[in-house]
């Protein structure tokens, strides 16, 4: 359950003088947390109330049920009630067509052939059970929450393609680590999009945290190494940079990304602590690509996965697990920011399956 949190302004103290990054830039600027609310302006309505301090947290798989993963899992299981080789194949069919991989998919058909053959299944709610047990496998080794205690700041750069969620993704951890207690200050890397220092700008508004930037058009790595001095300053205890969104194919751009690394190893040479990598739950094969050059670019230690509700594969996770073996640390499961969970492999692959065979899911 979250806490409730009270905004706060940013803390009166200066920092000293910044120093300079790679190239001149203008002086940042902090958007301040909201002032307090006059206690006689009017009273927020009743579904703002319910939304903000008791939000409904639907379930995974209310959440993940409606994926063409699920609906096609469970498709292949009320047609096929006989464990024989078209139950098998569609069930490979079904695998592959949910972005889990040829390779995956291959694997986990030929293992469950192998056991049908000697026997060890005495209907299909035996198989349901080991498909289930085998796909939890494969996710748990994937299954490591982010831990931002032990550094401060903990630096945490958001990266990704354009339209991925970037900037979505650091608003609602802004709420996530504020609701947790923890200092958080943002850093509005992505001066590249039109609009997206205001973005973030309204997320720090909405959770009540200071937001340093430098306008559109400003040096990325400018601005973030400003905001890690800020941070460090105020002993805050997150600093959240978003960056702007880049094609992975995009040389250029990624280089952008190689020099914020070299800018904060100026203050912090560990820094930053954690550099996650967005993925689209929609994208499809063309993740493990995205994956594999910013890898190159920055070294990415986790993925965040959103926008796996609705019409969303889901299946992209088992690729990425067998592929890559890097943390997943959070999904998206809708709009809110209650929607981003930390990630939990046997949560995620019970909304995926059907709830039982025969009955309503």
């Amino acid at each position: 359950m979250l806490k409730f949190w009270k905004k706060k302004s940013p803390d009166a103290d200066k920092a000293d003088a910044p120093a300079q990054a790679d190239e001149a830039a203008p002086a940042p600027v902090e958007s301040p947390a909201p002032a307090a609310v006059d206690a006689t302006a009017a009273a927020p309505a009743p579904d703002e109330i319910t939304e903000e301090l008791y939000p409904i947290r639907r379930s995974w798989r209310e959440r993940l049920s409606g994926s063409g993963f699920a609906r096609g899992l469970a498709s292949v299981f009320k047609r096929h009630p006989l464990l024989d080789d078209a139950f098998l194949d569609e069930l490979e069919t079904c695998l592959i067509s949910a972005d889990v991989g040829v390779a995956t998919a291959n694997e986990i058909v030929e293992d469950l052939r192998r056991r049908v053959g000697k026997r060890e299944f005495a209907d299909s709610p035996a198989l349901l059970a080991a498909l289930r047990a085998d796909l939890v496998a494969r996710l748990a080794k994937v299954e490591r929450p982010l831990d931002v205690a032990g550094r401060r700041p903990f630096v945490l750069l958001m990266v990704g393609v354009n339209g991925v969620g970037k900037t979505t993704t650091i608003g609602k951890l802004a709420h996530r680590y504020k609701a947790d207690g923890r200092n958080v200050v943002l850093a509005a890397g992505d001066t590249f999009r039109a609009a997206a220092v205001e973005q973030l700008q309204s997320w720090g508004e909405r959770n009540g945290v200071p937001v340093i930037s430098q306008g559109t058009g400003a040096d990325s790595a400018s601005v973030i190494f400003d905001a890690l001095q800020t941070a460090r300053s105020r002993g805050s205890d997150v600093l959240s940079a978003d960056t702007a969104g880049r094609l992975h194919t995009q040389s250029g751009l990624m280089d952008e990304l190689a020099k914020i690394r070299r800018v904060l190893a100026k203050l912090d040479n560990e820094a930053p602590h954690e550099a996650l990598l967005v993925i689209d739950g929609t994208t499809g094969q063309n993740a493990i690509n995205q994956v594999r050059q910013f890898q190159q670019a920055i070294g990415v230690s986790g993925l965040v996965v959103p926008k796996l509700d609705g019409t969303a594969k889901g299946g992209v996770v088992f690729a990425l697990a067998r592929e890559f073996g890097l943390p997943i640390r959070y999904v998206g499961l809708g709009e809110r920011a209650q929607d981003l969970r930390v990630f939990d492999a046997t949560a995620f692959v019970d909304g995926l399956l059907p709830a039982a065979l025969g009955g309503n899911d």
